[in-house]
């Protein structure tokens, strides 16, 4: 298998995971009485209602390019779709369905990696136990990425309940600015990120599959 294929495997595993875990978040937000998703048009699985330019396109291109052509500095495969729409004024419990809809989306990332994890347990070989390692890989560096206290991202949604009101504002407007304050994340802080995400992420791969990320 080539690092070109495993790249394009990757790519796919990223488009599933990405749509997944933002549906996962929608729908959970509906069931917790926030129309605003079905307003939007967003209870849907389809790739096109969640792409993100820059999260979904030019991110993860760039970094799926270094897998192709199998460079010596491998980033982990991470991207971002465009958000849920998700209103928390219409929750029961503000705080508790918050952190319910935002745990959505880590939770549907690793279900969808224990299916990875269950192909790569089960002897395939060849280009189905690559498709495996990548469904698996992708969605572990999706769950582990998204919970870092990045505005836009699950971890900060998370944290900005325990700051002070003024605070959590602040980091919560900071959404808008997601693409540029990732590009400075993976510029300035590139290294201990990059080694916080391969880290946890091939712990998972160990434990759902039994092999680290990839072989």
């Amino acid at each position: 298998m080539t690092e070109f294929r495993f790249a394009l495997y990757l790519a796919a595993s990223l488009l599933v995971g990405m749509s997944g875990r933002e549906f996962a978040r929608a729908f959970v937000a509906a069931r917790l009485h926030d129309p605003t998703p079905r307003l939007w048009g967003r209870l849907t699985l389809s790739p096109r209602a969640w792409f993100e330019p820059f999260g979904s396109g030019l991110l993860p291109a760039l970094i799926l390019l270094l897998w192709a052509v199998g460079a010596s500095f491998l980033p982990p495969p991470i991207a971002y779709a465009k958000p849920a729409p998700v209103d928390p004024s219409y929750f029961r419990d503000r705080t508790r369905d918050t952190i319910v809809s935002s745990l959505a989306g880590p939770v549907a990332n690793l279900a969808l990696a224990a299916v990875g994890g269950v192909g790569a347990r089960a002897g395939l070989t060849g280009d189905a136990f690559a498709i495996a390692i990548a469904f698996m890989l992708a969605n572990l560096s999706l769950l582990v990425f998204h919970l870092l206290p990045i505005p836009g991202l699950d971890g900060a949604r998370m944290l900005a309940l325990v700051l002070p009101a003024r605070a959590a504002e602040v980091f919560r407007n900071a959404d808008q600015y997601l693409p540029l304050i990732v590009l400075v994340v993976l510029f300035i802080f590139a290294g201990p990120l990059i080694s916080i995400v391969n880290s946890l992420t091939d712990s998972l791969c160990t434990l759902l599959g039994g092999l680290p990320c990839p072989p």
